[in-house]
């Protein structure tokens, strides 16, 4: 964020020094190692990363975060007069809220899948009537017709009503845990559209899952019951940013709990995947969260069991039969786990390729209009409907076996053997997993006794299309995720690895498949502890943990070669400023006060009312450092830093002197705690633009030491950018002063926000500051290469000397000088360096 300061306004200008200009090549190199890598010159630039993200399906302003607490007076007085009783409400109030959190998640995981169940039986039933009475093109018709009005349905919700509850949810929660916010994410519409959208996007045979949007739906909730505890008087301690992340984080390992009814899988997602920011106590309430979980759906089991929980399968509810008590293991079962996470991490990085260009290419489209929208949904929907119609009549029909304890055909429900348009005592095993629901499909392949079920034929055509149909089906504008889509990829090519492997192996199918479950995860999500976890609790069987853990951390390793993860790429691709957890090379060659930018605006400790009314109005900052200046101290010093809604609500209340003076104890009792929460401050009408001062009172002056927070975060001005991102995410700030190492300058360099770490500005001042140091550069690409020239007069030649390789954070020479006409037009290009077009 770039700070300026209007003409007639108090600052502290920049001092410059010059630097001697060195000619030699030798010097130019040790005086990089010894100056800032940017001059001063070059520290004005504005830092123009956008303020706005794709935040479901539209495009919407976005903001940070304060999870910093302001410990101002206001502040310190407010703890001091809470009694034991308040401090043990405000506690016990914690773990009241993560145990509604973990019954109202529970409740509407057990009955989404009741739903989806129901509603995808009665349209399988159906069509499977039709079949059986050779009416195939009726039958067409009521598969595909169901199908388009499903995803018309849910499609139609998320677009008019809550454009915020598309896609899974995941990157907008992940990226408000980091310290981003977006308008609606958590409001009770969106949670509505989430739930009834997901139920039809899901019935609708798309390949989308439930996953996803639980973990959204969790979030929503946790938000929620914030929001409303918080709106009695006596929970005043909730209006804060920081209980309601907690809160939210436990919200998002309960929806992980809530899919998959893994507790412990639910509290490593959060922990590994979600959170930026973790401590034991909040590890204890988000385990006590998915614990209530998994209480409540074992409790629904019983009622799963008796067959009373929908027309298809069992609600969704009964872990996936994989389970092998005689597991034995040997060294000769060790290559085609290793295979399968090599396939896996191959397969993931390729998954994440595709998922990036194709929610590039669909952003483009749903920017023309909610009908181009709609339409999109309706061809992916029929051009599904037509695949998964049409490939079963690719499979030949198989004689029913002997010793199945499952009936065979089945029709209608559920089942290993589906009849499809096999004759009578004969089954279609392409239609046994492409005619159920997702987590049928999967029941079916992890099954056990059921190795001479399926034909390789039907599994490899089973594989590509669900992994195609996986990938069409992601940034469509419906509540969907890939969790489960993911897992019946992978399980279909480890179920095929296990045919190819047959009897050399003593995992048998089911097993295999789990395994290749797991390694397309790894190489797709790459979060290896809770995934396996997850895994474990899925299938009962934790016998296969340690296949299950080295197939995880191959499959990571291979595809980290190749791209990040997948939530990370559409974190990327919506526009949200996160904060990763490492520090870029790069970052490491720049100081803070290489990205602040100067002169900086600042108030005084006690400053008069137009100048507050004037900034405030003219600028958009959200805070503003604090400096004491004589006669009310002895030099120049920082006093601290106050946020621009603390001002605001400051100016409402009037409480003016007509000189400069500190505020009187009488007018500091008209303001409590109340005044400067997160809900206060968030009503729409408190805004300056909305507050009407007369000539007077622009006159007069008011005192911030009150509300300034005393004891803001700082840092040195030549502390490395990479060691300022640790301290900023890791506390989760939103503003970082930088102060000077020198104590004859002014008492503050500038401010760090969110935006001054994102790549496209650090690398923007990596490339101006090797430009200053350089005879000529031609153009570069952030992501590539700066390739830089040196001029031969003598020749009239220009010649590639060296590049700078982003990525790796450093100077790569050329073992040769290549030159180029200096007059050519065109590109020019080095071996496997980026093609770079010459300006």
């Amino acid at each position: 964020m770039s700070y300026s300061i209007p003409n007639g306004f108090n600052h502290y200008p920049q001092q410059h020094e010059a630097e001697e200009e060195e000619h030699e090549e030798h010097e130019v190199d040790q005086e990089s190692l010894t100056s800032p890598l940017l001059l001063s010159s070059q520290r004005s630039l504005i830092n123009s990363t956008s303020q706005v993200a794709i935040i479901g399906a539209n495009v919407c302003p976005i903001e940070s975060l304060d999870y910093e607490i302001a410990e101002n007076v206001v502040f310190k007085q407010d703890w001091r007069s809470r009694s034991k009783l308040q401090i043990y409400q405000y506690i016990s109030m914690k773990w009241i809220l993560c145990f509604l959190v973990g019954v109202i998640v529970a409740l509407i995981g057990f009955f989404n899948n009741l739903a989806v169940e129901n509603v995808s039986g009665m349209k399988f039933v159906i069509t499977s009537s039709m079949m059986y009475e050779h009416r195939y093109w009726m039958a067409f018709a009521i598969f595909a017709g169901s199908n388009l009005i499903l995803i018309l349905i849910s499609a139609m919700l998320t677009a008019f009503i809550a454009p915020t509850a598309a896609g899974s949810g995941i990157p907008e929660v992940k990226s408000y845990l980091n310290g981003v916010d977006a308008p609606n994410i958590f409001s009770f519409k969106t949670l509505l559209v989430k739930i009834v959208g997901n139920i039809f996007a899901v019935s609708s045979s798309l390949l989308v899952g439930k996953a996803g949007p639980l973990v959204h739906t969790g979030a929503i909730v946790a938000s929620l019951l914030a929001q409303y505890c918080s709106a009695c008087k006596s929970m005043r301690f909730f209006r804060n940013d920081r209980d309601r992340r907690d809160l939210i984080t436990c919200g998002s390992g309960a929806g992980i709990a809530a899919a998959f009814r893994a507790p412990v899988g639910g509290v490593l997602f959060a922990l590994e995947e979600m959170a930026s920011w973790w401590r034991s106590a909040l590890l204890w309430r988000a385990f006590f969260t998915t614990a209530i979980v998994a209480i409540i759906l074992r409790a629904f089991i019983d009622v799963c069991y008796s067959g009373r929980c929908g027309l298809f399968g069992k609600g969704g509810l009964i872990m996936f039969d994989a389970y092998s008590a005689n597991i034995s293991y040997h060294l000769g079962d060790v290559p085609p786990v290793l295979a399968l996470g090599i396939i896996g991490g191959i397969l993931g990085s390729l998954f994440n390729f595709l998922i990036d260009k194709v929610v590039r290419f669909y952003n483009i489209i749903n920017a023309k209009g909610i009908a181009c929208k709609l339409l999109l949904v309706c061809f992916v929907s029929i051009f599904t409907s037509c695949l998964l119609f049409g490939l079963p009549w690719l499979a030949s029909c198989q004689v029913c076996p002997t010793d199945t304890t499952e009936p065979c055909p089945t029709l209608g429900r559920s089942g290993n053997y589906k009849k499809f348009q096999c004759p009578d005592g004969h089954y279609n095993d392409l239609a046994s997993l492409i005619f159920n629901t997702n987590d049928d499909s999967i029941k079916n392949l992890f099954s056990k006794g059921t190795d001479t079920e399926f034909q390789y034929s039907s599994i490899i055509i089973f594989f590509v299309s669900c992994f195609f149909l996986s990938i069409l089906s992601t940034g469509l504008v419906i509540p969907a995720g890939f969790f489960v889509p993911i897992i019946v990829t992978g399980a279909s090519y480890g179920r095929l690895v296990g045919m190819v492997i047959g009897n050399h192996s003593n995992l048998n199918h089911g097993l295999f498949a789990v395994l290749g479950a797991a390694s397309l995860l790894g190489g797709c999500l790459r979060t290896t502890v809770a995934m396996c976890v997850v895994l474990l609790e899925l299938t009962n069987n934790l016998l296969l943990l340690p296949m299950m853990m080295l197939v995880l951390l191959v499959s990571k390793t291979v595809a980290d070669i190749f791209n990040g993860n997948s939530f990370d790429l559409i974190i990327k691709i919506k526009g949200f400023p996160y904060l990763r957890s490492h520090a870029e090379p790069y970052m490491r060659q720049l100081m803070v006060s290489d990205v602040v930018t100067a002169p900086l605006q600042f108030f005084n400790g006690i400053e008069k009312v137009g100048n507050l009314v004037h900034v405030l109005r003219t600028t958009a900052h959200n805070g503003f450092p604090v400096v004491d200046e004589p006669p009310f101290s002895e030099a120049p010093v920082l006093y601290g830093l106050i946020l621009r809604s603390h001002l605001i609500s400051l100016l409402k209340k009037r409480t003016f002197t007509s000189t400069p003076q500190p505020m009187s104890d009488d007018n500091f009792r008209l303001f409590s705690s109340d005044d400067f929460t997160k809900m206060r401050l968030s009503r729409k009408h408190d805004r300056i633009e909305d507050i009407q001062f007369s000539y007077e009172e622009m006159e007069m002056y008011v005192d911030l030491h009150p509300f300034t927070n005393s004891s803001p975060y700082t840092v040195v001005e030549t502390m490395s950018l990479a060691k300022a991102l640790i301290l900023f995410r890791e506390v989760g700030l939103r503003h970082l002063l930088v102060i000077p190492k020198i104590s004859t300058r002014s008492p503050v360099v500038g401010i760090l926000t969110r935006h001054d770490f994102m790549a496209e500005h650090a690398s923007e001042l990596v490339f101006r500051s090797l430009f200053s140091r350089s005879s000529e550069i031609i153009s570069y690409q952030s992501s590539g290469f700066v390739v830089i020239m040196d001029a031969d007069q003598s020749t009239g030649r220009e010649c590639k000397k060296e590049a700078y390789n982003f990525a790796e954070g450093r100077l790569v020479r050329f073992p040769e000088r290549v030159c180029v006409s200096a007059e050519r037009e065109g590109y020019v290009s080095f071996r496997w360096y980026t093609l770079i077009e010459k300006k």
